[in-house]
């Protein structure tokens, strides 16, 4: 039974997600994540294994399929 980890709440869906890991300075998009989303905040989580594969993505275990340009704005 799903349980979130942040709001408590029981109900959640399952989703394709899109995150942006930054790894050694540089940014990388790793699309299409199999994700369990809450479905009262949308905090997302992952299983072991694809925690696992997306380690292994990110850490150049495999070849990007795209790449794109991307604008970068200072806050402060």
């Amino acid at each position: 039974m799903f349980t979130c980890a942040v709001c408590h709440a029981n109900e959640c869906r399952d989703e394709l997600v899109t995150e942006v890991f930054q790894i050694d300075g540089q940014y990388v998009l790793v699309d299409r994540i199999p994700a369990t989303v809450c479905a009262r905040c949308g905090e997302e989580s992952f299983s072991r294994d694809t925690t696992e594969k997306i380690r292994l993505l990110v850490h150049g275990q495999a070849e990007s399929t795209k790449s794109i340009a991307m604008p970068v704005f200072e806050f402060a």
